[in-house]
């Protein structure tokens, strides 16, 4: 059974543009997936998917003349006469294969849908060679409310957070606890989500870190330092939701401080992990500040490392909340902090149990600093007002 992702709805509103849509994103999110279901969605029968890993399909792109290539379509159905939809996936085992496609672009009526899996490559070729003709679509793994669809419950969905907190259920959040229990340990990965056996869930967690690595990152980094890069990995699953130390992290690992900042790019840039910056009315000081760094999947924070449960908590609610637009953190120099702000203007606090005295001190801090919108999100059900059960996040 194929369940639709969110972002499939975004995905379909531009088949009718002219723009080259590229669907990016960590390694075993699903991409395929989708772009196969987008396009099974489009009435024209002027449409083929290719698979770039396929070596003769591939051989359609090798031309000199690209107009050979328009040609080599035809061998596939596709007719240059009438708008045509071709699908590429995992492009970035052809490098040259984006100047094709602003020549074809440029010269023909023909939409692309491209997936790629190293999102450091996508994000730094794909500007160069096609500026102001594509469109980039991140794909993640799994959201809760992705993940229950996947387990056939389907929920309310409230798009903004005060309507989540007016419709939150005692009932619900009690039906709904081991469900996000097996979310938080098993993270939110389709495969590991669809496999119902425990420790097949594990192996396939350890095969996604290991696809990731050896097919991502050994791709894009100096293989002469592939053991200090993997060690430096499993120091930073340990220190979830921290503070990066730069010059600590050189220490522990023994590399220099530039290829901490190098390591760091690479993982940021292949999506296996994210930072967020300290708030601040002023962007600069925010780009200077101490960035805080979160894992793409708990799954696999449990799987490499032994982390506390508030910690893969706070990851899990980031990732969640990461899909409405930027997160930063606050903290004040005497230690006072508010683990997440989104787009500005609101307040998150994560508990693994939260009370009235939390929510005093979000709303106390918040004021301070100029947010007049602020939630407790808590893994125990509260019926205090701003407060939002983690199974509705």
């Amino acid at each position: 059974m194929i369940f639709e992702r969110e972002i499939e709805k975004q995905l379909f509103e531009q088949v009718d543009t002219k723009q080259v849509i590229v669907l990016t994103g960590m390694r075993r999110t699903g991409k395929t997936t989708v772009l196969k279901s987008i396009f099974n969605k489009i009435p024209s029968p002027n449409k083929y998917y290719f698979d770039i890993e396929n070596i003769i399909e591939r051989k359609t792109f090798e031309e000199n003349d690209y107009n050979n290539i328009v040609k080599n379509l035809k061998a596939y159905g596709i007719s240059p006469n009438e708008k045509a939809y071709i699908f590429i996936d995992e492009i970035q085992l052809m490098p040259n294969l984006t100047s094709v496609l602003k020549y074809l672009y440029d010269n023909y009526d023909i939409k692309f849908f491209v997936s790629g899996s190293s999102g450091f490559y996508l994000k730094n070729l794909f500007p160069e060679s096609l500026a102001g003709r594509k469109i980039i679509f991140e794909l993640f793994p799994l959201t809760f409310r992705e993940f229950l669809k996947f387990k056939n419950i389907l929920i309310e969905n409230y798009d903004d957070f005060q309507s989540k907190v007016l419709n939150k259920n005692r009932i619900l959040h009690e039906k709904l606890t081991k469900y996000y229990d097996e979310y938080l340990k098993y993270g939110g990965f389709p495969q590991v989500v669809l496999e119902e056996n425990v420790q097949q869930k594990g192996y396939i967690l350890s095969d996604i870190f290991s696809s990731y690595f050896q097919k991502d990152l050994m791709s894009l980094a100096d293989f002469r330092k592939v053991d200090s890069f993997k060690k430096m990995i499993f120091l930073l699953l340990e220190r979830v939701g921290s503070k990066i130390d730069i010059t600590k992290l050189a220490s522990l690992v023994g590399i220099s401080r530039d290829s901490v900042y190098s390591f760091l790019n690479l993982l940021e840039g292949s999506y296996f992990i994210h930072f967020i910056s300290p708030f601040t009315k002023n962007k600069d000081l925010e780009i200077s500040g101490t960035r805080k760094f979160y894992f793409c999947d708990t799954g696999l924070i449990n799987q490499f490392s032994s982390v506390s449960e508030g910690a893969i908590l706070e990851n899990s609610v980031f990732l969640n909340l990461k899909q409405n637009g930027t997160i930063n953190y606050f903290q004040k120099r005497n230690g006072m902090e508010i683990d997440f702000i989104l787009n500005g203007k609101s307040a998150f606090e994560v508990k693994k149990t939260g009370d009235f005295s939390d929510i005093n001190k979000l709303h106390k801090l918040s004021n301070k600093i100029g947010i007049d919108q602020y939630f407790l999100i808590s893994a125990n059900y509260l019926d205090f007002e701003n407060t939002i059960p983690t199974t509705l996040i």
